[in-house]
């Protein structure tokens, strides 16, 4: 009987999980160092977009730390003009003032930590975020792919990709192109490496940053699932006033 894909993709993902294990735990703890020494500063941690909306399995979760916030900032412009050639106007219109104006007017101060991701490392907008982050003296830990990113050239104006603006970077191993297997009869390849290793790596920096808060004499707030009993009563009078008061 021919091996499933069920099981070729359980033994892919093994494999990913133990090469992140290999090669990323010394920058996890360092990352989890960063986020514990932020908040005992009294810092914020951000968590941007993370590999398709990763982020969203720490922000608020059971099980996890409040000082976890989301970032991101659109900027919609209606101008429905005839279609017009804008190549002469000297500016990339992903790049101009949008990243910089978004964290000048958010929450934001130096010293926070803020997570973004680009499995590519090349993403303008995400680049272009942690360039400006960097600036402002924000401490920019990254998600990327290291086989993918050594493979593309840079396109943001600085011409650097993501690892070589942020202040940490964590390889979620990826392959280039993102997927992890090849498939008879289908062209592309198939599985998503980037999502469930950067949700690894999330929960691994986490268990790190708590394990030092704990260490520096600081009990962080670590949240009961709502649906629970008793949980959201927990969560609203004593997680979030604690987290108000002190930031963790």
């Amino acid at each position: 009987m021919s091996e499933m894909l069920i099981d070729r993709y359980h033994r892919a993902v093994d494999e990913l999980f133990r090469k992140v294990r290999e090669t990323q735990r010394e920058n996890i703890i360092k990352a989890g160092e960063m986020v514990a020494d932020s908040v005992a500063n009294g810092g914020c941690i951000f968590l941007s977009s993370i590999c398709h909306f990763m982020e969203m399995d720490s922000i608020y979760r059971g099980g996890g730390p409040i000082f976890y916030k989301h970032f991101s900032y659109d900027l919609k412009v209606e101008s429905p003009s005839r279609a017009r050639d804008r190549s002469d106007l000297g500016y990339d219109r992903e790049t101009v003032a949008a990243a910089k104006y978004a964290l000048t007017q958010s929450n934001i101060r130096p010293g926070d930590v803020l997570f973004v991701s680009s499995v590519s490392g090349r993403t303008q907008k995400v680049v272009d975020l942690a360039y400006e982050a960097e600036k402002l003296g924000v401490k920019v830990i990254a998600f990327t792919s290291m086989e993918y990113a050594r493979q593309v050239e840079p396109v943001h104006p600085s011409g650097k990709k993501l690892y070589e603006i942020a202040s940490l970077t964590l390889d979620n191993c990826a392959p280039a192109a993102e997927a992890m297997l090849e498939v008879p009869g289908i062209e592309a390849r198939f599985g998503a490496a980037s999502g469930i290793a950067s949700d690894y790596i999330m929960w691994s920096v986490t268990s790190v940053a708590v394990e030092k808060l704990l260490e520096k004499g600081i009990t962080p707030g670590i949240l009961k699932s709502a649906n629970f009993p008793g949980g959201n009563d927990y969560n609203k009078t004593v997680i979030e006033p604690n987290y108000d008061k002190f930031g963790w």
